[in-house]
């Protein structure tokens, strides 16, 4: 069988990967999955993340105002952020999900503008809001591991945006802890890049070693290879 090369431009991805992207399109393909009641939500397009504008029908009016809400601001979001990048379209739509969140209109609705707005924050460099955001979200998951991974991910995306390497290891460490095992190849590759900036070679090592040994299947496979090397 022939070997499956892995691209330079795909390597390039997977070494620097878009994380607002990542995240939101893993959040938003859990939400169609187990069909939250919150939005429709179709996942991402190259780097656009379409957010379908009708929601389920509610009894619930409050409920059903914040989910509509929702759908416009991160509609609103992608937009601008198209257009003028993620700085401009995080002051354009703060006030929309500060209001979602503060005035609990629909508790789930808030849960989840909570997560989102938190990776707004982060794609827009404001790590510290974004960290806030994540931290204050894990109770709201705390029963949910795939979502919860997925705050832990973005805790640890946020501490390395301070250059907080030591931190970032350790939430992604609590992942790796964790009996969910969707996307901890990712989670390994990530902790090998920290621990290699953290001057630790040998733990960067033993984790691209894991996803060679244990995820023979993964996008990492072939670079955490080359890493090694």
């Amino acid at each position: 069988m022939a070997k499956k090369r892995v691209s330079r431009s795909r390597k390039r991805q997977l070494e620097q990967p878009d994380k607002f992207i990542s995240f939101s399109a893993k959040f938003l393909g859990f939400l169609a999955k187990y069909k939250v009641p919150m939005l429709s939500a179709v996942g991402v397009i190259f780097a656009i993340i379409i957010v379908c504008s009708s929601v389920y029908y509610y009894s619930d009016r409050a409920e059903s105002k914040a989910s509509v809400m929702l759908a416009n601001s991160l509609a609103k979001y992608e937009k601008i952020k198209t257009e003028q990048g993620a700085v401009k379209a995080y002051q354009e739509v703060a006030n929309d999900f500060n209001q979602i969140i503060e005035n609990n209109w629909g508790k789930d609705s808030a849960k989840i503008a909570r997560v989102m707005y938190a990776n707004i924050c982060y794609n827009a460099g404001d790590f510290d809001t974004a960290t806030e955001l994540y931290n204050k979200a894990l109770s709201d998951f705390e029963n949910n591991p795939f979502v919860k991974n997925l705050i832990l991910s973005g805790l640890a995306y946020s501490k390395e945006g301070k250059k907080d390497y030591n931190t970032a290891a350790k939430y992604l460490e609590m992942i790796m802890s964790g009996s969910n095992d969707a996307n901890k190849d990712e989670t390994l590759f990530n902790l090998g890049r920290l621990y290699a900036e953290m001057g630790n070679k040998n733990k960067s090592i033993e984790a691209f070693n894991k996803i060679i040994s244990d995820y023979k299947n993964s996008s990492y496979l072939e670079i955490a290879k080359e890493k090694i090397l």
